[in-house]
């Protein structure tokens, strides 16, 4: 039996790595090359610019996209990761799709990174491979970037993977990868063709793009069922994270808000699916203070791990509904009375239909939520010097602009006290906490968003993983500020080891170069400043110049931002 379920599967794997549908067709057949197929589906699918570095499996790729230059723009980094990265700030900022292109081997696995960021952050990003040539596919002899069941490793950290091996299959290989970004829970894909299948020649016949993402609004009985507890509760409270932001939701939570008078906590990836000027929205802080008076909680779009998990977490035996598009997260971090399979946009507007057959009479909370504000932002803009900084950059950010935030102090500060004013402005790694990831996710960020300031926050630790991408934004004229915050050390790492490994200081250190000579060297505008102020001023200065930018902070060891809130 286990021996014929292996076989299945197997069985069932070889077809996903080789698609071959020729469904749906809407052009008559001509003669192409595969590097030309797949470029023409992603120019069907609206594709108009791609994150990649050339490399011999993917000559074939490459020349192809030298024919559509007026109509495909090919952003070129310094480092493969860069790629997946790029398209992840692309994808998040402007709610497309991100599509990064990189050789196999030892290509895809620096991508990786950048995927699992993008796989955390539930984007919409498609990764675009080479492999070895077809016919020693898995033959282990040491070919050039030959990597051992390539499609099998990339599937951790991705939604589905596939291979085509004809330049026929190439329609229905993008397609279908695409048609699984547009259902269930958005997640990476990849696509992975070999370099003779690139080059080689054959009637394709071009597919309609895949299919627009259909929105279930869920089960009617559960609905009906969390609308009469919501209703009927006193003090209802709304979680909700990165799921309202992937579903365009936004309007939709603030309208069930409204009519249950619910405060909305939003996590990290969260911020934005309500106004930060709104009194409903409340930050991690308020969350903690409202969540015991709390009679029925509502999850929407959130894994709901702290609520679940912190050490201020929910007590047992509380009323949660949690409304999600993916089913495996109802329910995983904390038992619910009613689990709702839905899209958020779709879940919440229903939820809100019937919710006001049922809601009781309610006054406004704002005197009391606006007080609790009050007394949160005092509490969170007491730990200086973060709150400073990060006030600072939002004093001189339009609500438009776009912060893509770091594993660093900032950045840690912020996403509990950054006031987010419009959706999909707030980036963050999400639980891969990927150090490093700041500075080329800004830049994918700006491409997709050339008339908005975009500004990167980094600490000199993360900044140095991709500091060669200073020569990618002066190369394109991506026009983002990056900001250096210099402590001389992976000023985290050194903390921990002052406070709870007893002063015992190793490998926290960090030897950089001097920053504003760097930039130069690469044709990028570089200053100086060391206080919030002189924060602001160079923003300033940086925003009305709009060209690529590095600012330095140079600073020093700053608190525990977690301990001093009372998160950890």
């Amino acid at each position: 039996m286990v021996a014929q379920a292996q076989a299945g599967a197997q069985v069932g794997d070889a077809a996903e790595d080789q698609v071959a549908s020729r469904d749906g067709l809407d052009a008559d057949p001509r003669t192409m090359t595969g590097g030309q197929a797949l470029v023409t589906a992603l120019q069907g699918e609206g594709v108009d610019t791609i994150f990649g570095l050339p490399g011999v499996q993917l000559d074939g790729a490459f020349d192809a996209l030298f024919d559509v230059q007026d109509r495909i723009r090919v952003v070129h980094p310094r480092h493969e990761q860069a790629t997946a990265y790029m398209a992840d700030g692309y994808a998040r900022t402007t709610g497309k799709m991100g599509v990064c292109l990189v050789v196999p081997g030892p290509g895809l696995l620096n991508a990786m990174a950048g995927l699992s960021t993008a796989y955390a952050c539930n984007s919409p990003v498609l990764c675009v491979t080479g492999q070895i040539q077809s016919d020693l596919i898995e033959f282990g002899r040491g070919l050039l970037h030959e990597i051992p069941n390539q499609l099998g490793m990339v599937r951790s950290v991705t939604k589905h993977a596939a291979r085509a091996t004809t330049p026929e299959a190439i329609p229905a290989l993008v397609r279908e990868a695409i048609g699984h970004l547009r259902t269930g829970r958005t997640r990476p894909v990849e696509i992975e063709i070999p370099p003779d299948t690139l080059f080689a020649e054959a009637e394709v016949a071009p597919l309609a793009p895949a299919a627009p993402r259909q929105r279930s609004a869920g089960d009617p009985e559960l609905i009906e069922r969390a609308a009469k507890l919501l209703g009927a509760s006193e003090r209802p409270l709304i979680f909700a994270g990165g799921g309202v932001l992937g579903a365009e939701a936004w309007d939709e939570l603030t309208a069930l808000a409204e009519t249950l008078q619910a405060p909305v906590v939003m996590s990290a990836n969260g911020k934005g699916a309500l106004s930060d000027r709104h009194h409903l929205a409340q930050s991690t802080i308020g969350g903690m203070a409202l969540l015991p008076e709390a009679d029925v909680v509502l999850a929407v779009g959130t894994r709901f791990v702290d609520p679940a998990t912190a050490k201020w977490k929910l007590a047992p035996g509380r009323t949660v509904i949690q409304l999600d598009v993916d089913p495996t997260e109802i329910g995983r971090n904390y038992p619910v009375a009613v689990g709702i399979e839905a899209d958020a946009k779709a879940g919440l507007a229903a939820l809100t239909g019937r919710v006001a057959a049922y809601n009781r009479s309610r006054s406004s909370r704002e005197a009391e939520l606006a007080a609790l504000k009050r007394d949160v932002a005092e509490r969170v803009n007491a730990v200086q010097p973060q709150a400073g900084f990060a006030l600072a950059i939002r004093a001189e950010l339009p609500d438009e602009g776009i912060l893509v935030s770091e594993m660093t102090q900032i950045g840690y500060w912020s996403n509990v006290g950054y006031p987010v004013y419009r959706p999909r402005t707030f980036i963050t790694p999400g639980y891969q906490g990927t150090l490093g990831y700041g500075f080329p996710t800004a830049l994918g960020a700006k491409v997709g968003n050339p008339d908005l300031p975009v500004v990167s926050v980094n600490g000199d630790g993360g900044f140095g993983f991709a500091l060669a991408e200073l020569s990618t934004m002066a190369r394109h004229n991506i026009a983002a500020t990056v900001l250096v915050f210099n402590d001389s050390a992976y000023g985290n790492v050194r903390r921990i080891q002052q406070e709870q490994m007893r002063g015992r200081l190793i490998a926290s250190d960090l030897q950089n170069p001097d920053f504003l000579k760097l930039a130069e060297s690469f044709g990028i505008a570089g200053r100086r400043t060391e206080t919030p102020d002189g924060l602001r001023a160079a923003l300033r200065e940086s925003f009305a110049a709009n060209q690529p930018t590095l600012i330095e902070i140079p600073v020093g060891p700053m608190p525990n931002p977690w301990t001093a809130l009372g998160l950890r």
